[in-house]
C-alpha cells in the first residue's frame, strides 16, 4: 500500500485535502469521483515532508508559462492527439518545439511526471503557476469521459479568445498612453529649459519677465527640483498600494468601487462577465457539476467583488433555487449575462448559453474599448496643445515685452 496526496473540490464546492493510502492512485480517483468531487491533484506523497514540499515549490515558482505559450501548447498537444499520437509522443513533440527555456522546462516536467504513471492533470498540477485550477478542471474532466483531444480544442478555443480580448484591450491603451508620455516631457522641457532662457536676457537689459512668464518659470524650477522626489514618492506609494491591495477587505473596496465607476466600471463589468461565462460554460460543458465549476470559475473572473458575487449566488444555488436569480440579485454583472443564463437553464442549456454570452461579452469590452480611445486621443490632444499653447504665449508675451524695451 502505498500513500497518496490528493486535493479535490466537493460537491458543496470547497477545497479538500488529505492523504490515502491505496494500491494504486487510480483507485483513489475514482473513489474521490464516486463521491461528486472533481480531482484536483493525487500523487504519491514522499517522505521528505511537509517543509520540504514548501521549499520544492519555491524553487519551482520562478518557472511558468505565459499566456501565448500555454494557448500554443494547448493547441499543439489537441491537434497532436486528434491526429492520432500516443500522449508521450505528442508531450515530447510540444517540448521539442517549446520555444524558450523556460517553457521547455516546465513542459518537460510535466512530461516526466505522466511517464511516471500520473494521469496528464495530476501532472498539470505540479505546475500551478502556469496551470490554472480551470485548466486543470477541464483536463480532468477530459480524462474521466475519454475526450481529452476534443476537450484540449476546445480548451484552447477558450484559451485563445481569452488571449485575444486582453491583447485587444492592451493595445487599444498603446496609442494614448504614449501620446500622455510624450506630452509630460513635451511641456517639462519648455518649462524646465526653454523658458529659464530668456531670465538672462531679461536680466541684462534691466527689466522684469511677465508675470504669466515668470509663473511659468517657477512652475518649471519647482518641477526640475522635486522631479525625483515625486518621483520617488509616486514609487513608494505604488509599493504601498500594492501591499494594500493583498489585505482582502481593501481590495474588496477598491474591485467594488472600480466596477460602479460610469464608464471604466461598465467596462470592467463587461470583461469580468465574459472571464466568469467562458470560464463556467468550459466547465459544464465537459460536465463539471455546477456547484464544483463555481467553485473553479470564481478564481478567473480577476476582481474580488466579482468573486464575492459568484461564492453568494452558488450559496444559493445549493438550494435548489438556480444561478440566475441569486447572480442577478448581486447587482454586479451586466443584465445580458443573467438574461442569457436564465434562458440557459430554462431551456437545460446553460453551457451553450454561458459560452454564447461570453462572446458577447467580449465582442461588448472591444467595442467599448474602442469608443473610450476615439474619445480619449482627441481629448489628450486638445489639452496637451493647451498646455503648450500657454507656455508658447508666454514666451511670445516676454518677447514682445522686450520689444517694447528695445523700442
Amino acid at each position: 500500500m502505498a500513500a497518496f496526496r490528493w486535493s479535490a473540490i466537493s460537491a458543496g464546492g470547497d477545497v479538500i485535502r488529505g492523504v490515502t493510502e491505496a494500491p494504486d492512485r487510480m483507485i483513489i480517483v475514482e473513489k474521490l469521483q464516486r463521491q461528486g468531487n472533481v480531482v484536483l491533484r493525487a500523487e504519491p506523497a514522499d517522505r521528505r515532508g511537509r517543509m520540504a514540499e514548501w521549499l520544492q515549490f519555491d524553487i519551482a515558482g520562478g518557472r511558468r508559462l505565459d499566456s501565448a505559450r500555454l494557448s500554443t501548447f494547448t493547441r499543439e498537444l489537441a491537434i497532436m492527439l486528434e491526429a492520432g499520437q500516443d500522449l508521450d509522443r505528442a508531450l515530447r513533440f510540444v517540448v521539442e518545439n517549446a520555444g524558450s527555456s523556460r517553457a521547455g522546462t516546465v513542459l518537460a516536467a510535466v512530461r516526466d511526471r505522466v511517464r511516471g504513471g500520473s494521469s496528464l492533470a495530476s501532472a498539470l498540477a505540479g505546475e500551478p503557476r502556469s496551470f490554472s485550477r480551470f485548466y486543470i478542471g477541464l483536463v480532468r474532466a477530459g480524462e474521466a469521459g475519454g475526450t481529452l483531444p476534443a476537450t484540449l480544442n476546445r480548451l484552447a478555443t477558450l484559451l485563445e479568445r481569452e488571449q485575444s480580448l486582453n491583447a485587444s484591450l492592451r493595445s487599444a491603451m498603446v496609442y494614448p498612453a504614449l501620446l500622455i508620455v510624450a506630452a509630460m516631457i513635451s511641456i517639462f522641457f519648455l518649462l524646465d529649459y526653454v523658458l529659464p532662457q530668456f531670465q538672462p536676457i531679461f536680466e541684462q537689459a534691466g527689466a522684469q519677465l511677465p508675470a504669466a512668464t515668470r509663473t511659468l518659470m517657477a512652475v518649471g524650477h519647482v518641477a526640475g527640483t522635486a522631479g525625483p522626489w515625486v518621483l520617488v514618492v509616486l514609487a513608494l506609494a505604488g509599493v504601498l498600494m500594492h501591499r494594500a491591495l493583498a489585505l482582502p477587505a481593501f481590495r474588496l473596496k477598491i474591485d467594488g468601487w472600480l466596477l460602479r465607476l460610469p464608464i471604466v466600471g461598465r467596462l470592467l463589468r463587461e470583461t469580468v462577465a465574459a472571464r466568469l461565462t467562458r470560464t463556467l460554460g468550459g466547465l459544464l460543458q465537459n460536465g463539471v457539476a455546477l456547484i464544483p465549476a463555481l467553485a473553479i470559475a470564481k478564481d478567473a473572473v480577476g476582481n474580488l467583488a466579482a468573486t464575492e458575487a459568484v461564492e453568494s449566488a452558488a450559496l444559493a444555488a445549493k438550494g435548489g433555487t438556480g444561478l440566475s436569480g441569486p447572480l442577478g440579485a448581486t447587482g454586479v454583472f451586466p443584465p445580458r449575462t443573467i438574461h442569457l443564463l436564465r434562458l440557459g437553464e430554462e431551456a437545460a442549456r446553460l453551457p451553450e448559453m454561458a459560452l454564447k454570452a461570453a462572446d458577447i461579452h467580449d465582442e461588448q469590452a472591444r467595442l467599448m474599448m474602442q469608443r473610450l480611445v476615439a474619445l480619449a486621443v482627441p481629448s489628450i490632444t486638445i489639452v496637451m496643445g493647451l498646455a503648450v499653447a500657454g507656455i508658447v504665449g508666454a514666451l511670445v508675451t516676454a518677447m514682445l515685452s522686450l520689444n517694447d524695451l528695445a523700442g
